[in-house]
């Protein structure tokens, strides 16, 4: 590879996909998913990167991202990403801002591994050679029947040993629900599997200890914002009451975010988002300050974004299978991997492995 190669093009595309039924999590409904891909290119290849987050990202990287980066060395992708985080200083880092430059920085660092003709694992180094996985869907939406199809798949179908569903239906006034559906859950997928809830922020702090502490009955070993993950005091008090484990991060949208939540000492697994937080750049950052305070890391949501990334990280817990962006992300690429078994085994193929399908996807297409 020549000593320096300039960024030539961003193309940025948005796309509205559609749910496949009526979704919900203990504080937010929606019936369809946003996603802003960018393609960065220089001399004949491209780098795919992406967010899901409103047309609006993909606005603010045409006006403000593409302009600092272009015409910069694609090497130097963490020096692209300063200039990124800069050129945003007056719109605003957290929000739409960082979703905009993880979607780029995204595109760049699978835009260098492809120009040096390696896997991503590769260019980065790996520390776990096979990413363990975890099923995540269980919407309060789903009726009995569509719960146990969805969590058999994952179990008995790919053998995942572990599986994430929904609580907190209604902001936390449907709690006798949501320990039903728990037990559910545990009925169907035994007793070997590791089961975790995710209360999405709806509950008070005495209501998530109280069932926090109903949950153990099921051998629920991981509890995903049972407060609200700003409320950094009420998630060290559940985290202090409760023996299974606390989990938060995944509105993480920059590095001093996780600094406070890891030193207010508010959960045992930290969660980080490359689609969100700066890219796989600021998601390192975030492991390796995780891994200085003595905490695991897990990947949240869109995996494919984040299975190389994650092969790199010695303190890795898992990626979230999440049901959502497993479909779209299946819709909008070739070379999508396979969790069967419970784990996947990023690399082969230079870049992140996927080749975007341009005219499938297109019939979703908003901007």
């Amino acid at each position: 590879m020549k000593p320096e190669l300039p960024l030539e093009q961003l193309v940025v595309s948005a796309y509205t996909v559609p749910a496949d039924g009526p979704e919900a999590d203990g504080t937010l409904a929606w019936d369809a998913t946003n996603v802003v891909v960018v393609e960065a290119r220089a001399e004949a290849a491209y780098g795919t990167g992406w967010t899901y987050a409103p047309a609006a990202a993909g606005a603010l990287i045409v006006e403000q991202l593409a302009p600092v980066v272009r015409g910069g060395d694609v090497v130097d992708v963490p020096a692209l990403h300063g200039r990124m985080c800069r050129a945003v200083r007056d719109a605003g880092r957290p929000g739409i801002a960082s979703c905009a430059i993880s979607a780029v920085d995204l595109a760049l660092w699978d835009l260098k591994a492809r120009l040096l003709d390696l896997p991503l694992t590769r260019l980065l180094g790996v520390a776990v050679k096979r990413v363990p996985v975890y099923g995540s869907g269980g919407f309060t939406t789903y009726h009995e029947t569509h719960l146990a199809s969805q969590l058999n798949g994952w179990v008995h179908g790919q053998r995942i040993p572990r599986v994430k569903i929904r609580i907190g239906e209604a902001w936390g006034r449907a709690a006798p629900r949501d320990l039903r559906r728990v037990r559910q859950a545990r009925e169907v997928i035994g007793k070997r599997t590791e089961l975790y809830v995710d209360a999405n922020g709806a509950y008070t702090r005495k209501q998530a200890v109280r069932v926090g502490r109903a949950l153990t009955e099921y051998g629920v070993g991981w509890f995903e914002e049972p407060v609200s993950s700003d409320d950094l005091t009420g998630l060290r008090l559940v985290r202090d009451a409760l023996v299974c484990d606390v989990a938060a991060g995944e509105y993480g949208y920059d590095l001093p975010y996780f600094a406070r939540m890891v030193c207010a000492g508010a959960v045992d697994c930290l969660q980080v988002d490359a689609t969100r937080c700066g890219g796989l750049t600021e998601f390192l950052r975030a492991a390796a300050l995780a891994q200085a305070h003595g905490l695991e890391v897990s990947a949240h949501g869109s995996p494919h974004a984040h299975a190389h990334g994650a092969a790199a990280v010695p303190n890795l817990r898992h990626i979230e299978w999440f049901h959502d962006h497993v479909r779209i992300e299946a819709m909008f690429f070739d070379g999508v991997l396979d969790p069967t078994g419970g784990t996947v085994t990023p690399g082969g193929s230079p870049g992140n492995g996927l080749l975007l399908r341009h005219a499938d996807i297109e019939p979703y297409r908003t901007a």
